[in-house]
C-alpha cells in the first residue's frame, strides 16, 4: 500500500521551488495559486530569504502551493492517484494539503484557508512571546512528564524519539534549564506555540470561514492528526483541520494507523525530508522517498508502480462506515433496514487508549453489519455497509 505524506511549517528552506517552475506549465499554475492566495509565492519559493520564508503567513500558503504544485507532476491526472494511493496524511498545515489532493476541497478553497490560517495564527503569536523547542531522545513518558510540568503543551509528538514543546518564552527558558534525563532540547526559529491553547483566536477566525466552504468524502483515506484515525468525510476532514490549529499534533499515532493500515511505501512531497525521517526511524521496512526535486520524479513513479494499489476510481467509499482506529467494535443497535442520519453514533471502536464514537458520514439506510460485537477492527476496515438515503432499491 502506498501513502503520500504531506510536510507542515519549518520544513521550507530557501529556493526548494526553483527547480519545479523548470517543468511545463509549473509556473502557469503557481501564478495562479498565487493570485488566489494574494503572495508572490514564486518569488518566495525561489528567491526569498530565509527570513522571509520563516514568517507564518508566508510559509503556510507557500508549503500548500509546492505540495500540490508536485502532485501535478507525481500524478497527470487526479483521478490516477485516487486509483493507487492507499492513504494520505499531512503534519499540521500539510493536513490543508492532504484534504486538497483527496477531492475534499479545491484548490482555490485550500490557498484562501490556508493564507487565512497563516495570518491568524501570526497575529495570534504577537499577544503573548511564545515559541516551541524540540526534544529528541530521553524516555517518553519522562519527557511528557517534564513538558507538563512546566506548564508546556507536546504540541508535536511525532514519534521516533521526537517531542516539541510549546508555551511561553520563560517557561520554555526554564524547561531548557532542567531537560529530561538523556534529552536535548533545541528552540526552533517560530514565531510562536502553534497548537496551543495560544492560537485559539486563530481558530475562531478558520471556524467562520469554514462554515462557507463546501467539501467532498475524501477520494482517499486521510490519517488524521488529532488521534490518528482514518477519515473519509468531508465535513469530518474540514472541522478537524480548523480545531488543530490550537490542539496538539500526534504524527506518532498517524505512523501507527499507517502501519496498521498495511503500508508499505511512503511518497513525501515537497518540501520534502522531515516526514521521511520520522518513517525512517519509526516504521521500520517501510519504503520510503523524500520528492524534493523533478530528479526524483522516476524513482517516485517506480514507487507507485511497486507500491500503488489498484482501487477503482469509482468506488463508493462513502457508503460504507469505517473503523477509526485498531481496536475493539461495540456495534450499535441499528438493524438491517433501520435508517440513520448523518453524524449519528453506530457504533464505538476501544482500544487501550481510549474509546472512540463511529459515526455515520452519511444518511442512508442500513444494508449489513461487517462486523459482529467485540470484533477486533483496524483503523479503515468497513464496519457498516450504507444505503444512499431514499431507502433499499
Amino acid at each position: 500500500m502506498l501513502a503520500i505524506t504531506c510536510p507542515g511549517q519549518g520544513s521550507q528552506t530557501p529556493g526548494f521551488l526553483a527547480p519545479w517552475l523548470e517543468l511545463p506549465g509549473v509556473s502557469d499554475r503557481l501564478h495562479w495559486l498565487s493570485t488566489v492566495a494574494g503572495i508572490d509565492l514564486e518569488t518566495h519559493g525561489t528567491t526569498s530569504d530565509e527570513e522571509t520564508i520563516k514568517d507564518t503567513a508566508v510559509a503556510q500558503p507557500l508549503i500548500v502551493a509546492a505540495g500540490l504544485l508536485s502532485l501535478l507532476a507525481l500524478f497527470e491526472h487526479p483521478a490516477d492517484g485516487f486509483r493507487v494511493v492507499g492513504a494520505g496524511a499531512g503534519h499540521s498545515v500539510g493536513e490543508i494539503t492532504a484534504a486538497t489532493a483527496a477531492g475534499v476541497i479545491s484548490a482555490e478553497q485550500a490557498m484562501v484557508l490556508v493564507r487565512e490560517r497563516g495570518r491568524s495564527m501570526a497575529r495570534a503569536a504577537t499577544v503573548t512571546p511564545t515559541g516551541m523547542s524540540a526534544v529528541l531522545g530521553g524516555d517518553p513518558d519522562e519527557v511528557l512528564d517534564t513538558i507538563t510540568a512546566q506548564g508546556l503543551t507536546p504540541a508535536n509528538v511525532n514519534g521516533a524519539g521526537q517531542v516539541v514543546a510549546a508555551g511561553t518564552l520563560e517557561q520554555l527558558a526554564a524547561f531548557a534549564d532542567a531537560p529530561p534525563a538523556k534529552a536535548r532540547v533545541m528552540p526552533l526559529k517560530v514565531a510562536g506555540a502553534f497548537h496551543t491553547e495560544h492560537m485559539a483566536p486563530a481558530v475562531d477566525d478558520l471556524a467562520r470561514l469554514a462554515r462557507a466552504v463546501s467539501t467532498h468524502d475524501a477520494r482517499v483515506p486521510l490519517v488524521s492528526n488529532v488521534d490518528g484515525s482514518v477519515i473519509h468525510s468531508g465535513t469530518e476532514v474540514l472541522r478537524r483541520i480548523v480545531s488543530q490549529v490550537s490542539n496538539p499534533v500526534r504524527w506518532d499515532l498517524c505512523m501507527e494507523t499507517m502501519r496498521d493500515l498495511g503500508v508499505t511505501g511512503i511518497i513525501e512531497i515537497p518540501p520534502a525530508g522531515a516526514l521521511t525521517g520520522l518513517a525512517k526511524r519509526g516504521l521500520k521496512g517501510v519504503e520510503v522517498l523524500a520528492l524534493k526535486t523533478p530528479d526524483d520524479l522516476d524513482a517516485a513513479h517506480r514507487m507507485v508502480r511497486e507500491h500503488g494499489s489498484s482501487r477503482q476510481a469509482s468506488e463508493p467509499t462513502w457508503r460504507l462506515v469505517t473503523a477509526p482506529v485498531k481496536g475493539t467494535v461495540g456495534v450499535g443497535g441499528a438493524q438491517p433496514g433501520s435508517a440513520v442520519s448523518a453524524g449519528d453514533v453506530v457504533a464505538t471502536v476501544s482500544s487501550l487508549r481510549d474509546t472512540l464514537e463511529v459515526r455515520a458520514g452519511h444518511a442512508g439506510t442500513v444494508v449489513e453489519w461487517l462486523v459482529e460485537d467485540g470484533d477486533p477492527v483496524s483503523p479503515g476496515q468497513p464496519v457498516l455497509r450504507l444505503h444512499p438515503q431514499g431507502g433499499l432499491a
